[in-house]
């Protein structure tokens, strides 16, 4: 088929926040996106499929300032490492967009004005409670125990001039246009979940520019704004694709949008099914075809986070089990629209059972014997029994069951379908037994009919799973001199070339694993990184400290007596207010032994009364008293100044008792 004849279908995966490493959990995505993606082309589609980072906002600007780079420099880094895990799971996307790219940036900043001077867009001031790794404001009501909805972790205050989009404007709409396409939020408790919670209790406008931070795309009219991640981020689906907010939008983006295919996780639904679609509506944009929520690949029995110290990286995962090992897990054991779970005991099951016996176990099996009974050359005879009919009828039936789920987006029951092919296969082999026949010159025919048979349900079952285990497949392929069938000639059984000659060769396409072995490895792996982490913890304080000296202006040399003169004990604070004759000094009653004397301190810019009361603190006990703003000092209580005269109280290590002597 041509290419300009094709029916196009465009594809995108939710972009990878630039904060750091992508988990499994992350890569799960992607892996997902491409086999939808490669089966797609399979069925004659010309796909576009794009991937890319999001770039911006204050965690990166804080994770950049942590370690010691600008954002872009930061940035740039972590863009490379997603990509290079996107490249290592074979994943075969058209466009990696960055939104630091200059075109993307520039859109986005005509985007903005353009809802600016259509009213939809204005200035006011937000206040509320802030989570910086998810960006989002959010109501006390809306916090989950008191922390972040979506991610669990703390807020914080906020008030800042910013934009606000009203989204209460264009929220009918969407009602309206969801109820009428029923497809467009999948699964559909994705869809009950956002008419429920957020569209039917009413939209509240969104704050769409921070001023915080700088590290963001700049709002042209108004320059200490910068624009909201979410307004930046979402938009790289059409920028991508050659959209011009002018009306100068590529061919590309004319023959490509409306995407037929947003792939996102459940966590950021809200975003792709609410105010992405807003946004279209005010530019006069159509929406996508379909958002799809997927489940979370769990560890255990949590959503994996550093935080957590359960995270899997899939490069970890390939080293142990191969990347085609890797994605058939990933992909196998998501359900449609529950979360799934990861294990490294899980992963070694899969791999024995599912990879290295039923299918490894088969292809070999069927090579093996038509080289040992026939030099490797694969004929029909047609001498045919039932059970072929049955074998026939299971393979066909089981490619249009493939072809029904991916039709669904229901990838795991899809490749359960292809290895309904293989489990059949090795049946057929247990219900032919070609050893037996191999024993009989008279059905010499009908062995070489079995193995015919055998190795053209193979070519169909491999060529089912070029989408999702690509290089697997063609290996598989080329051990049986074939090439892939293609998903419009799976409608008959028997297209492989009779004649045609085997490898003598077959190679094995996944080895058994102990799963002790493999816990031991994996468990000196984690003693390993644990051990090297806890190497750069002790460098790292050691720069620190070696970082945070200060060198003062020697006083002159004094004796021992000179010393010995001077009194210091522990003191405990029962007592603290401000002097109110004074902007620098607190009034503590410090008992020292049996006594509690009154001592006056220039911390109050440093301590509050309420911090001090209660704490143990080094005093000098036999200055002489004098008055200070009126009050009388009865000692010298001791601190710490830094380079920039912050005070730290001098407190000691272990609790001592009130009066305890310093020496």
């Amino acid at each position: 088929m041509c290419q300009d004849c094709k029916k196009p279908y465009y594809i995108t995966t939710a972009i990878a926040y630039a904060s750091g490493k992508p988990h499994i959990g992350n890569t799960y995505e992607i892996v997902l996106a491409d086999s939808i993606a490669r089966y797609k082309r399979a069925q004659g589609y010309d796909v576009f499929f794009q991937t890319g980072t999001d770039e911006h906002g204050q965690k990166i600007e804080e994770k950049a300032d942590a370690a010691g780079v600008t954002p872009q420099e930061f940035v740039d880094g972590a863009a490379a490492e997603i990509k290079r895990i996107w490249d290592l799971m074979n994943t075969s996307y058209d466009k990696f967009i960055r939104t630091t790219n200059k075109d993307h940036k520039a859109q986005v900043q005509k985007i903005f004005k353009k809802l600016y001077d259509q009213g939809d867009i204005y200035k006011g001031a937000y206040e509320g409670l802030y989570c910086t790794p998810c960006e989002s404001f959010w109501t006390p009501s809306q916090l989950v125990d008191g922390k972040c909805p979506d991610c669990g972790r703390e807020v914080r205050p906020a008030k800042e001039e910013a934009y606000f989009f009203r989204m209460s404007k264009y929220a009918p709409k969407l009602i309206e246009y969801i109820n009428e396409h029923p497809e467009f939020i999948q699964p559909v408790s994705r869809k009950n979940e956002m008419m429920n919670n957020f569209l039917l209790p009413g939209l509240q406008d969104l704050c769409v520019s921070r001023t915080s931070f700088k590290w963001g795309i700049p709002v042209t009219f108004d320059p200490k704004h910068v624009t909201y991640v979410w307004l930046d981020a979402l938009t790289n689906y059409i920028t991508g694709i050659g959209y011009d907010c002018d009306g100068n939008s590529t061919e590309q983006f004319e023959k490509f949008w409306p995407a037929d295919l947003h792939l996102i996780g459940k966590d950021i639904i809200r975003f792709h099914t609410i105010y992405w679609p807003i946004f279209l509506m005010a530019l006069g944009v159509p929406l996508p075809k379909q958002v799809f929520g997927h489940p979370w690949l769990l560890q255990g029995d949590g959503k994996m986070s550093k935080s957590k110290g359960n995270v899997l990286y899939a490069d970890t995962l390939v080293d142990f089990f191969g990347v085609d090992a890797v994605r058939y897990f990933v992909l196998h054991e998501m359900p449609f629209d529950n979360d799934g779970v990861i294990s490294w005991e899980l992963m070694v099951e899969r791999m024995n059972s599912d990879l290295a016996n039923i299918l490894g176990n088969l292809v070999n099996r069927t090579i093996s014997m038509s080289n040992k009974y026939f030099g490797g050359v694969v004929a029909d005879k047609g001498v045919l029994e039932p059970v072929d009919e049955d074998l026939k009828a299971v393979v066909l039936d089981e490619v249009k069951k493939v072809d029904g789920k991916m039709e669904q987006l229901r990838v795991a029951d899809a490749i359960s379908e292809i290895f309904g092919i293989f489990r059949r296969s090795n049946k057929y082999i247990d219900e032919t037994t070609p050893w037996t026949l191999a024993k009989d010159e008279a059905k010499k025919d009908r062995l070489a009919t079995v193995l015919y048979n055998l190795t053209e349900a193979i070519t169909i079952g491999a060529s089912l799973l070029e989408p999702f285990m690509p290089e697997t497949s063609a290996k598989i392929l080329a051990q049986l001199n074939t090439q892939k069938r293609e998903l419009s000639q799976m409608d008959i059984f028997g297209q492989y070339p009779s004649g045609n000659k085997v490898t003598d060769k077959p190679e094995i396409l996944f080895a058994r694993m102990d799963v002790k072995e493999v816990m031991e490895k994996v468990e000196a792996m984690h003693e390993a990184e644990a051990a090297k982490a806890g190497r750069e913890a002790l460098a790292e304080e050691s720069q620190e400290a070696e970082e945070a000296v200060i060198d003062l202006e020697a006083k002159p040399e004094i004796t021992y007596d000179d010393f010995a003169k001077l009194q210091f004990q522990i003191g405990v604070i029962v007592k603290c207010e401000a002097v109110p004759k004074s902007k620098k000094l607190l009034c503590s009653q410090v008992k020292i032994g049996s006594k509690t004397r009154q001592i006056l301190s220039g911390i109050k810019a440093h301590y509050s009364p309420e911090e001090m009361v209660g704490k143990r603190v080094m005093v000098v006990t036999n200055l002489k008293p004098a008055k200070l703003a009126g009050m009388l000092s009865e000692g010298m209580i001791l601190c710490a100044e830094d380079e920039n005269g912050n005070l730290s109280l001098m407190v000691p290590e272990k609790e001592m008792p009130a009066g305890a002597e310093i020496c």
